[in-house]
């Protein structure tokens, strides 16, 4: 088990790198495409829509399947993805090369289900599975810091983006065949379990049936038709276009909740999403996606913003800024780190309702706490020390609260159901941001960041509220 983990690890360096690595290098990428700045946030929402259709399909695939194969297809894509974006001349390759490297996102879902899987035949899933996410969102974090410090000076020193482009790729590639070589195929049939790899990768009792077709082409045709409303939503904002998008969603989302109800074998296991131990599991993870996906943008934005021009804001520069996010990034890697020990003291609940409440207090700390550098540092490092504990806890949540063939599913919708809370979120705070028109420096107003730190407060302690209701013992082993 060890070995698989540390492979894992490496998986998940390989992910932070790629979560990094490309944001110094966006106005770079920006002139080499030909297109505005502004043009580069459809960047982010193409890899975020397919990154929400294809996480929860790949998830439960897993299930059927095999995790170990789908990490590897899903890497193998990314890799390729990784490698087409050195044809900056070609914009639309690039895009769709950007969307399809979004698989990656499957990684962490996947890594928890086979870890939990695997876990079964050392008869402490929940335990090893808890100190497992831990070490995997730590090293996920640490490499966010490495990729975007990597970027940021490697195109300043070469200046040449393709070599800076291809670094990334070579990391991915070689993320292939850490896979392939260290996470071993399951033990055949009959075979003696024990050594790291042998272990069946999951139960027995996985699940051979084929595969919910009409049941995955709905939900991707619901995902694609909320992601479409929120696109518009954000370019222009509330009218019968994204009124009519919401409307398709919602017609689509009930035959996909009539057919996933009426399959034996389905993409989404509806009735295991909505018991009292996993539904408010998934709840916190869409709220949460207000905050870790939603909110990064405005503070990023808040702190390059000039006080003498708006007054507000930190009038950093994009180096200084860079540092302000790497210390919330180093936070939340602490905080991941943090869930093996604290869950040896206190219920995997308790961690998830403890992780909520730092993050509501981190935000709400904005409200009166904004205009130092030293004080928005303070907020984001508490804020980072809860939401690194959430990212941390909520695949080993929703695993433990899934019956056996059903735990690539439920970690994988945490994944997506918080995509889908950021995309929201995302344009809710763009909405927020734009009221009351924009300063003679384009800056945002400042009640605009008032009510984003608001609303990530709120939906933080929502989410404490609603795992109340998660009975304290019932995540942990039995």
């Amino acid at each position: 088990m060890s070995a698989v983990v540390g492979a894992l690890v490496l998986v998940e360096l390989t992910s932070g790198v790629l979560q990094g690595y490309y944001t110094p290098l966006l106005t770079d990428i920006a002139r080499a495409l030909g297109i505005t700045d502004a043009d580069v946030t459809w960047l982010e929402a193409v890899q975020l829509a397919v990154s929400a259709l294809t996480v929860p399909l790949l998830a439960a695939a897993g299930d059927r399947v095999g995790h170990r194969r789908v990490l590897i297809i899903s890497s193998v894509v990314t890799a390729a993805a990784s490698w087409a974006l050195l044809a900056t001349g070609a914009p639309v390759l690039f895009f769709a090369a950007w969307a399809l490297q979004g698989l990656y996102a499957v990684w962490l879902p996947a890594e928890i289900a086979l870890i939990h899987t695997r876990a079964r035949a050392h008869g402490a899933p929940g335990a090893v599975t808890r100190r497992a996410a831990g070490l995997l969102v730590g090293a996920l974090e640490l490499g966010v810091i490495v990729g975007a410090l990597a970027g940021g000076q490697l195109i300043t020193v070469t200046g040449n983006l393709s070599l800076t482009l291809a670094i990334p790729a070579i990391v991915t590639t070689l993320c292939v065949g850490v896979i392939a070589v260290w996470v071993k195929d399951p033990a055949p049939a009959g075979a003696a379990v024990g050594g790291p790899g042998s272990a069946p990768e999951s139960p027995a009792e996985r699940e051979r049936r084929r595969g919910d077709i009409l049941g995955a082409s709905l939900l991707a045709l619901t995902i694609a038709a909320l992601m479409g409303a929120l696109s518009l939503l954000r370019v222009q904002g509330l009218g019968w276009p994204v009124l009519a998008f919401v409307a398709v969603a919602l017609v689509l989302g009930y035959l996909f909740a009539r057919q996933e109800l009426g399959h034996a074998s389905p993409t989404l296991d509806l009735r295991v999403l909505s018991t009292k131990r996993q539904g408010p599991v998934q709840l916190t993870a869409f709220l949460f996606g207000a905050s870790i996906l939603g909110a990064q943008a405005p503070l990023s934005t808040f702190a390059r913003t000039d006080p003498a021009v708006s007054g507000h804001g930190l009038g950093l520069s994009s180096g200084q800024a860079s540092y302000v996010i790497g210390a919330y990034v180093l936070s939340l890697a602490l905080g991941a780190l943090a869930l093996g020990p604290l869950t040896k003291r206190l219920a995997l609940r308790d961690a998830l309702i403890a992780g909520a409440l730092l993050t509501a207090l981190g935000y709400a700390l904005f409200l009166p706490n904004h205009a130092s550098l030293a004080g928005v540092i303070a907020n984001m490092a508490v804020a980072g020390l809860g939401s690194g504990l959430l990212v941390a806890a909520l695949p080993p949540a929703a695993a433990a609260a899934a019956p056996p063939e059903r735990t690539g599913m439920a970690t994988g919708a945490t994944n997506a159901i918080k995509t889908l809370g950021g995309a929201f979120a995302s344009a809710v705070f763009g909405l927020a941001l734009a009221h009351g028109g924009a300063g003679a420096d384009g800056s945002a107003p400042l009640s605009g960041y008032l009510t984003v730190w608001g609303i990530c407060a709120g939906t933080s302690l929502l989410a404490a509220a609603l795992l109340l209701r998660v009975p304290r013992a019932s995540l942990q082993d039995a």
